[in-house]
């Protein structure tokens, strides 16, 4: 069978599949490619001469852009000729700088038919941070958005600099391409091996990691994803996600286009919840992939005022709180599946279409990964570290981390692929989130998950978003402290603050109880993540001090918690 027949076979297996998941898990087999290219092999396969929209962009105006898959297959043809004419070779890396606009897709199917290697980065990212990427990344050419151009002034001169927009002196434009013969042909087939993609990690606790990505471990490997969404052809799929992270591949490149499906994007400057709902419900999406973030904020809207077309939603990046899921299944009826996942890999455990769900749970493990639960001696047990076995290589596992042999060695263990997070499992193979392994520590001697009780926390009426770190105690050795962020309406005073510590109380074990909190911005990463060192520090620094922050409450602090706390 060519590279084509069998991606499609096993697609074809798994759409077929797509609420019958025991068959789906047991029978599918990941297909085993020499060569691949997924630009040619699998999106031109289904593009040439179809028709049907392949990508829909709408900005807050109500400007609309469509393409359909032969639009985007031949101005991507024009477009590698043209980068080829400027020098762009197999195996060079291009960093892609660029907001949603069709202009990144177009460049991605381009470089991956040439069997260029991309770097996409965020256009979050400032001038003091692009020295490091162009060296560690070693890159030779610049697709940048001409707003974000200035940032690159007085670097390597030698880097093909090409900008999208309006002309910038020095940079070459990128229209010039759509001269360009819109045929294509290959300087030679494209080993399945070959690096694709280039990921810097969000770095959360560390300086961020270089994620190596080959022309089958994203693109192929995306089949699971395709499999946790539910994506079907006819979808007009939206994932709320900004370029530059592996989510965006996943779920605005890779699972929509293997299913042969509309990409849809709202774009504008801020986000607004009401008007991407408005968005949503007005141009028809009918699926719908956002990150907890998002959820949450979506969730303070009149969710069922909405009159939409969604018929699946799902929520990935960070653990998806029961709260969101239960607020959104009342509005809407439909449940938000949870998925899990990171840069490293696709989609490895989710709750697919069809499948009884457990409130909280992140699902099971998804077609084409094994997963096992390893203990502090690496044995597989309930509850530990979440592991993939190697006995059988999940295609959507990362190639290396470019490098960094070392961390390489640390994470692949004896057969085993270590994530960094800790999850239990139950008699039903079940799978539930506990925390990052350096973010779950002790207090008195009891084990705590941070995520438990943000999960808590966020129920109360006040709390929009809350991030749960240990703060030092001389008499516990840590006790959990909370960073909250407020909803509309309600002040970060001593009445808020009482109102949550009574209500936590009520709720939680005498050791889980909530002993400090804080009303705080939350750090984040520019992928939005949740930049728990910082509060780590800041806890610290906090507890040495007699006083405490300057805005924290102690437990402490309140008479009234040495009462009976009134009932809920």
């Amino acid at each position: 069978m060519s590279a084509t027949a069998e991606f499609f076979a096993a697609r074809d297996f798994l759409l077929a599949q797509r609420e019958n998941y025991s068959r789906a898990y047991q029978d599918f087999r990941w297909p085993r490619l020499t060569h691949f290219n997924w630009a040619l092999d699998v999106f031109d396969a289904q593009a040439e001469g179809n028709s049907r929209t392949a990508l829909w962009l709408v900005d807050e105006a109500g400007g609309e852009l469509k393409r359909s898959f032969d639009d985007m297959r031949r101005r991507s043809n024009q477009l590698a000729n043209h980068l080829r004419a400027q020098g762009v070779k197999r195996g060079d890396a291009l960093l892609l700088m660029l907001d949603n606009v069709v202009e990144l897709w177009e460049t991605l199917l381009a470089a991956i038919k040439l069997g260029a290697v991309v770097v996409p980065a965020t256009t979050l990212l400032a001038a003091q941070d692009l020295p490091d990427r162009l060296q560690r990344g070693n890159i030779r050419h610049l697709v940048v958005g001409q707003a974000h151009t200035a940032k690159f002034d007085g670097l390597d001169p030698s880097l093909t600099r090409i900008a999208v927009g309006d002309a910038v002196p020095g940079w070459q434009a990128y229209d010039d391409a759509f001269g360009a013969d819109d045929s294509f042909t290959p300087d030679a087939p494209t080993r399945a091996d070959e690096p694709l993609l280039l990921y810097f990690t969000s770095g959360t606790t560390s300086r961020p990691k270089l994620v190596v990505h080959t022309h089958q471990s994203y693109p192929l490997g995306s089949l699971s994803t395709l499999y946790w969404i539910g994506l079907r052809p006819d979808d007009i799929h939206y994932n709320i996600s900004s370029p530059g992270w592996a989510k965006h591949a996943w779920s605005n490149v890779f699972a929509p286009w293997n299913a042969g499906c509309t990409i849809f994007v709202y774009r504008a400057a801020r986000f607004s919840a009401a008007a991407t709902l408005d968005a949503i419900a007005r141009y028809g999406v009918t699926t719908l992939c956002a990150p907890p973030t998002v959820w949450r904020h979506l969730i303070q809207e009149d969710l069922a005022s909405y009159q939409t077309r969604l018929r699946a939603l799902v929520g990935a990046g960070e653990p998806l709180n029961p709260e969101v899921i239960e607020r959104v299944r009342r509005a809407w009826n439909l449940e938000i599946r949870d998925g899990y996942g990171q840069t490293e890999t696709t989609a490895q455990i989710g709750n697919p279409p069809g499948q009884p769900m457990r409130a909280g749970s992140m699902g099971r493990p998804l077609p084409g990964y094994r997963i096992a639960l390893l203990d502090a001696d690496g044995q597989e047990r309930d509850e530990g570290e979440i592991a993939i076995r190697l006995d059988e290589r999940p295609v959507g596992l990362m190639q290396e981390y470019r490098d960094d042999a070392a961390r390489m060695r640390q994470v692949l263990d004896e057969g085993y692929y270590r994530t960094g997070d800790v999850a239990r499992r139950d008699a039903d193979g079940y799978y539930w989130y506990i925390g990052r392994a350096d973010d779950v520590f002790k207090s008195s001697d009891y084990r705590i998950s941070p995520f438990e009780l943000e999960s808590l926390l966020i129920e109360h009426e006040a709390v929009a978003e809350a991030a749960v770190v240990p703060a030092p105690d001389e008499l516990r050795l840590n006790v959990p402290k909370a960073y909250l962020t407020l909803r509309q309406g309600f002040e970060p005073d001593r009445d808020t603050a009482l109102s949550i510590l009574r209500f936590a109380a009520a709720r939680l074990a005498p050791y889980q109880r909530i002993r400090r909190l804080e009303f705080f911005e939350l750090p984040k990463t520019i992928s939005g993540k949740i930049r728990r060192v910082e509060l780590r520090a800041h806890a610290a620094t906090a507890a040495a001090d007699p006083n405490g922050a300057q805005d924290e409450y102690r437990e402490s602090d309140f008479p009234e918690l040495r009462q009976p706390p009134s009932p809920p």
